[in-house]
């Protein structure tokens, strides 16, 4: 038995170099490579992509799966789990055709570049075409997994394991009616001013300060790096090499300041996976929706608290005196958590967000139903904004254009964004409960037992636990919206005299 456990970990082991190979080429096609070179990238990514889906639809790996069910009598074990996932995995990749794994990585190359180009330029019509193929490239993928009770069941479960499409529709219409209510009496109030943070901001000096926050949240710069690039992201390459990058805007301190928290909670998540793991499809987050929590809790939960900026507000000010020197903690506390609505998902408000979410979860149901075809997708857009949040794009690059996830092939992706908010405060409840200085803590700049909690709680697991079941390993119950609900209500109701 431990002989072919060694040859499964080898076999897998393979397959993690491969995937992760495309991982950095993927990062340097958004963050070094040149405009004309994504048609070479492109088929250098499909090779990968193809010599992968190989070995993980091998025959040898079939059979030693199956030599290895014996393990399944010691279900929490680790070797157990890596066997089980091993499974799972195999079971999906065996379903889905080599053809079609090259063919995707091919195509959502050359689209990133076509995005790029048509968000710069503010032309939907450079997208469209590449977006008409990725949409037909889905509908293919969860043809592989047909039948299934909704088309979009099989994309979902890419991201979110075992989780279907009518419980995430349920979730949200519970979080829909609360937070259009919470919006509604937060409109009666007196309109927050948050210019100061509309002003002059240096590039160099937003970096350094992002970099001084990361750093006290437990970055390590020796196993990771930031890069600037046009949407945020996090990749790892290895469980020592995990890399984020983010944006600048030279009028707009948000972007850059809440980007790199987010991105740094991703990769804090990464780099606390056990080395354990190392080189096996465990080596990875539970589910997007997990990692999700990870990048919102740094982002919001820690990010824009009181507690933080009671420590680095002093700093900030020490950074842009002539934008913040005069300006007291309490207003830029304010400024920082304002309820508006927002054209820009990455910049909206906490009680705002999950409704971009929402809307585009709506429009991918729609376009792989059918419903909705792709030329008209730029107005359906448009309207559900005027819908959700009273508010018109002027242009389809502040509108259908503003994410990087359908040029990436990425549909089931967006539902984790809100999902990852409710799993964030329920986690963050359980660790009041168990750091009840927390906030005297953050108050002193001090994070360390915080990331402690979280390494041995979540982050080691890795992909050991369907999220369902780790969300309820660690907190005591599955996704349940109420305790989010509850934070805003608590927070905005605090804010805006509720």
């Amino acid at each position: 038995m431990n002989a072919k456990l060694e040859q499964l970990k080898d076999l897998l082991g393979e397959i993690y170099d491969l995937n992760r190979a495309q991982a950095v080429l993927g990062w340097d096609q958004q963050v070094n490579m040149p405009v004309k070179g994504a048609e070479d990238r492109g088929d250098q990514l499909a090779t990968l992509a193809r010599l992968a889906h190989q070995r993980a639809t091998s025959e040898e790996l079939g059979r030693l799966l199956d030599e290895l069910r014996g393990l399944d009598a010691a279900p929490d074990s680790l070797e157990a789990r890596l066997v089980k996932v091993a499974r799972r995995d195999y079971e999906k990749h065996t379903r889905v055709s080599a053809a079609w794994v090259s063919e995707f990585a091919r195509a959502t190359t050359v689209a990133q570049s076509a995005w790029e180009k048509a968000k710069a330029n503010n032309e939907f019509g450079v997208f469209r075409p590449h977006l008409e193929k990725i949409l037909e490239l889905n509908r293919q993928y969860a043809g592989f997994f047909a039948p299934y009770t909704h088309v979009y069941d099989p994309l979902l479960d890419i991201y979110e394991p075992g989780l279907k499409t009518a419980e995430v529709q349920a979730i949200f219409a519970t979080l829909r009616t609360q937070q259009v209510k919470l919006i509604q009496a937060i409109r009666e109030k007196p309109e927050v001013d948050d210019r100061l943070l509309f002003q002059a901001f240096d590039e160099q000096a937003q970096w350094d300060f992002g970099v001084e926050v990361i750093q006290r949240f437990g970055y390590d710069f020796e196993r990771g790096r930031q890069d600037r690039s046009v949407h945020p992201f996090t990749t790892s390459f290895g469980l020592d090499d995990v890399r984020i990058t983010t944006r600048f805007d030279p009028k707009f301190l948000n972007p850059a300041l809440f980007g790199t928290m987010h991105e740094c909670g991703h990769a804090l998540y990464e780099l606390g996976i056990s080395h354990s793991l190392r080189r096996t499809p465990l080596a990875d987050g539970a589910s997007m929706a997990v990692h999700e929590s990870q990048s919102r809790m740094w982002e919001n939960l820690v990010g824009r608290s009181k507690a933080f900026w009671v420590f680095f507000y002093p700093r900030l000010q020490r950074a842009f005196p002539a934008q913040f020197g005069d300006v007291s903690l309490d207003t830029f506390y304010r400024a920082i958590n304002k309820v508006a609505p927002s054209l820009i998902r990455v910049e909206a408000d906490e009680a705002t967000y999950n409704l971009h979410i929402m809307l585009r979860l709506e429009l991918e149901i729609a376009m792989l139903e059918g419903s909705l075809a792709v030329k008209d997708l730029p107005e359906a857009w448009n309207q559900r904004m005027r819908d959700y949040l009273g508010i018109t794009p002027p242009n389809d690059s502040l509108g259908v254009l503003q994410d990087v996830h359908w040029s990436g092939g990425m549909m089931g992706y967006f539902p984790t964004y809100a999902l990852g908010n409710l799993v964030s405060v329920q986690i963050w409840e359980k660790i009041q409960q168990d750091i009840p200085d927390l906030e005297e803590q953050m108050m002193r700049g001090e994070f360390a037992a915080l990331l402690g909690w979280l390494r041995e709680h979540v982050h080691q697991y890795g992909a050991m636990f369907e999220p369902q079941e780790l969300i309820q390993k660690v907190t005591g119950s599955k996704i349940d919206p109420q305790p989010y609900l509850r934070y805003l209500q608590g927070k905005f109701g605090e804010l805006y005299g509720l």
